[in-house]
């Protein structure tokens, strides 16, 4: 299994069609889009039965996990799919991921099979431990374009379409789901080890545009729990 470690600042911002416009122009100016273009990425997030990984992410501690299997396009069980922690510290935020299988994950999380010996192997192991039961509770789908510069790490997405579903939890049931933010939001996500162009500052001043605190998991299991509330209420 291959093994990936991402360590950075994760900044994120959320746009109005009009300022995506601005911003985009701009970043299309100083970046570099990747070779993949506008790709949709799956995010199948697993959590325990009280969903105790989405409520701490939504009270912004210091220290918080998730558990996720991602996925570029559809995926079956058998190509290949990423396993891993995303966790942030301190405002850093950390990836430990190793590519695997669809199939090999779910195994892992249900206890089923245990991972190779390796170090990334044993933190997934170790997260899995910490908690009881691991399932998949939902499935997030955005259209990404991603942007670098090849003389440093310095990177920027942009995510269109985010939306979500709590039912067909595979990265091949098709790429539906309810959406999360208003038609024509964009969430812009800088990434970096070290510091912000200038020119990615002024815009963002300019634009009158400011950071945000944005969980799509937590955003989903938040609207999850809003509709319930309101069917209870409604004695549905």
């Amino acid at each position: 299994m291959s093994e990936f470690v991402f360590k950075r600042y994760e900044l994120k911002f959320l746009l109005t069609p009009e300022i995506y416009g601005i911003i985009s122009a701009k970043v299309n100016e100083y970046m570099r889009a990747d070779a993949y273009g506008e790709t949709t990425i799956q995010s199948l997030y697993f959590d325990t039965p009280s969903f105790l990984l989405a409520r701490r992410s939504l009270e912004k501690p210091p220290y918080k996990e998730k558990l996720r299997l991602r996925g570029y396009g559809r995926v079956s069980a058998d190509e290949k799919a990423y396993l891993e922690i995303k966790a942030k510290a301190c405002g850093v935020a950390y990836k430990r991921r190793i590519a695997t299988t669809p199939r090999t994950a779910f195994l892992f999380t249900e206890r089923r099979l245990d991972l190779p010996d390796g170090q990334i192997e044993r933190e997934l192991t170790a997260f899995r431990n910490r908690y009881e039961v691991l399932d998949a509770k939902a499935l997030l789908l955005y259209d990404r374009t991603a942007y670098y510069t090849p003389e440093s790490d310095f990177r920027i997405t942009f995510d269109k379409n985010i939306r979500y579903r709590t039912e067909r939890l595979t990265l091949s049931g098709g790429e539906d789901g309810s959406p999360l933010l208003p038609s024509g939001s964009v969430l812009l996500e800088v990434k970096t080890s070290s510091s912000i162009p200038l020119w990615l500052v002024q815009t963002l001043s300019e634009t009158h545009t400011y950071k945000t605190s944005f969980s799509k998991y937590g955003s989903a299991y938040l609207r999850e729990v809003q509709t319930h509330e309101q069917l209870f209420r409604l004695g549905l």
